[in-house]
């Protein structure tokens, strides 16, 4: 009895391994495709500069705190919010409260400039 499931598992395993890969794949190349659309839609928008405030900051960590993302909510006077990625440095100078001038293309952030 215990050599029938042995056999069941090892005739099963390459199965499941190409199940397991072509998920894997499936993820990368979603994830991969979604990142170059994004960036195609940020390359054929306008660059806009708007008066905003910053409203919250967040961080987001994944791994052993290997790797940071950093977002910055902003608030527009039509009281509309948006939510954009920054780099560390951009990160670290921004204080919630803080208005000033937002300048960014899409999805974007490019600088923002304290009033």
């Amino acid at each position: 009895m215990s050599g029938f499931g042995f056999n069941l598992l090892t005739s099963l395993f390459p199965f499941m391994f190409i199940a397991v890969f072509g998920l894997a794949m499936f993820i990368f190349i979603t994830t991969f495709v979604k990142a170059f659309k994004q960036n195609k839609v940020n390359q054929n928008s306008p660059v806009l500069d708007v008066q905003a405030k910053v409203v919250t900051k967040r961080m987001a960590v994944r791994g052993d705190h290997s790797h940071t993302t950093y977002y910055v909510t902003f608030e527009v006077p039509s009281g509309d919010r948006m939510e954009l990625m920054l780099q560390g440095a951009d990160y670290g100078m921004l204080v919630e409260g803080d208005k000033g001038n937002l300048r960014f293309r899409g999805t974007e952030f490019i600088s923002f400039t304290r009033n």
